[in-house]
């Protein structure tokens, strides 16, 4: 037996060996020119997106300095992946006391990601605020805050390309069939009748996702503490009741989940073609499948914001510390937030500094961009619509790490069990005992100021691995028990 496992334990390093080169590999949109500059960018952005700016800078470049330009595009996958790479990297770079990692630019995913790049010094300012102070000041184009969410930093080292907003993606046949009213908040994806009808993604593998889990559960502890009924508690008290609402608003949708796919664009995907009735979906992703799939008179998609539900939060650009092409860099960034690279976000195609092929669907993190755009599209802008979160930091972003390990003890790793506590409570029709079992997040409680679990958020990793492992074995239990209480309200068989 031990001679099996150092087997396939030799197997697994072979193929993350051979699997590591492709996951690196350079991207096949553009084709280098002899002689061309060379720009190297670790992206999450689709290849729609990479293709567009790449052609886009490139023809810029070329007319004010008569030199070709060729972006060798890295994705190695979701933002949660280019962590992992950036880290090792750049761990690798200090060792041997090296500036950088043969990369220029990280373009692209959530702010927590780059907000912790920037911490760990590995991203420097940007050129931008200094050749153009305009666009960042008060009442300028690109604010510095919007529904709580910081869509530049502080120390000028990244700032929002494009904006984005997580919400429900959902088939109105689907619905139409279950019996329910189209759905307007969260809360709505837990309806009994949706068991098995829920498409989700792995918050461990997308940092977009993950901060949608953080969002979810923030908008439940501001609830508790607005709500009247607990005026009279401490505040402590109704954040934590908040924070364990949240969880278990978490644990519900994971419930109804078919799935937790690896990356969030199988989601819309999967409704449109009728695999799913609902999923959590981000804004362009629904917009771009609802054009695709959507014909006159027949609709098998559509996206919405859920109500308080979530806030309007940027995608940044940084240039990298020790960057090969650092004048090359910081001019890509200053592209990207011009008038000219912010009009390819959401222009139609073949309009002035539109995209040539595709449409992005991606709303422009300049405000001034959207008088630009066709009226109908202009009013579609996160500045003007939406009954948005107002997001509170000190409430949950020092537990963001907790969270995404939460979810994944809670709902993913023990997501067979979930299901079929959940099968036997509704088939037993709610009983008390049964769903309080089920629903018991007392293994996570919330921490003083807002902390996450430090078993979990240990940077020992044996550590956190060892806390993750005793917590899944906890609802593991805890849905067993839970099915086995519900079998015993049920009729007999």
């Amino acid at each position: 037996m031990r001679n099996q496992r150092i087997w396939w334990l030799t197997l697994g390093c072979l193929a993350l060996l051979v699997a590591l080169p492709l996951a690196l590999r350079k991207d096949s949109t553009q084709a280098p020119a002899a002689g061309s500059r060379r720009l190297v960018i670790f992206t999450p952005h689709s290849e729609t997106i990479r293709k567009e700016f790449a052609e886009a800078f490139s023809r810029y470049w070329r007319k004010g300095h008569a030199e070709d330009v060729y972006i060798d595009w890295r994705s190695p996958g979701g933002t949660s992946e280019i962590r992992l790479v950036l880290d090792a990297g750049y761990k690798a770079a200090d060792e041997t006391k090296r500036a950088g990692i043969g990369a220029d630019l990280f373009f692209g995913g959530g702010e927590p990601d780059f907000a912790s790049q920037a911490k760990k010094g590995r991203l420097v300012p940007l050129q931008a605020f200094q050749n153009h102070p305009e666009w960042f000041a008060k009442g300028g184009p690109i604010p510095e805050m919007f529904t709580g969410e910081r869509l530049w930093a502080k120390d000028r080292t990244w700032c929002s390309s494009c904006l984005s907003r997580f919400g429900i993606c959902w088939s109105p046949q689907r619905w139409q069939a279950l019996g329910l009213t189209p759905p307007t908040r969260w809360m709505d994806l837990t309806d009994p009748k949706l068991r098995g009808q829920l498409a989700l993604a792995d918050p461990t593998k997308s940092g977009s996702v993950a901060r949608t889990f953080e969002l979810i559960i923030q908008a439940e502890m501001q609830r508790s503490l607005a709500a009247p009924e607990r005026q009279a508690w401490p505040e402590a008290q109704r954040l934590a009741q908040g924070w364990s609402d949240g969880l278990r608003l978490v644990q519900r949708l994971a419930a109804n989940a078919r799935y937790f796919a690896d990356s969030s664009t199988k989601v819309p995907l999967d409704v449109a073609d009728g695999n799913a009735a609902a999923g959590m979906c981000v804004d362009y992703y629904g917009a771009a499948f609802a054009q695709h799939v959507n014909r006159p008179g027949v609709t098998r998609l559509l996206w919405t914001a859920p109500a308080a539900g979530t806030t309007v939060s940027g995608d940044p650009i940084a240039v990298l510390r020790g960057a090969p092409e650092p004048e090359l860099a910081q001019a890509f960034a200053e592209f990207v937030l011009s008038p000219e690279g912010q009009a390819l976000w959401s222009s139609p195609v073949g309009a002035p500094f539109g995209p040539r092929e595709r449409e992005l669907f991606r709303p422009p993190v300049r405000q001034d961009a959207y008088e630009k755009l066709p009226a109908e599209r202009a009013a579609l802008s996160p500045y003007l619509t939406g009954d948005h979160l107002q997001y509170r930091p000190e409430l949950t972003s020092a537990a963001f790490g907790t969270i995404r390990r939460a979810v994944r003890v809670m709902c993913i790793d023990t997501h067979e069990e979930l299901k079929q506590a959940w099968a036997e409570v509704v088939r037993a029709g709610l009983p008390a005992d049964a769903l309080a079992t089920m629903s018991d997040v007392s293994a996570l409680p919330y921490r003083e100021g807002g902390k996450g679990d430090p078993g979990l958020d240990s940077p020992d990793p044996l550590a956190s691995a060892r806390r993750m492992a005793e917590l899944a074995e906890t609802f593991r239990r805890n849905y067993q028990r839970a099915a086995e209480q519900a079998r015993q309200h049920q009729p007999a068989r």
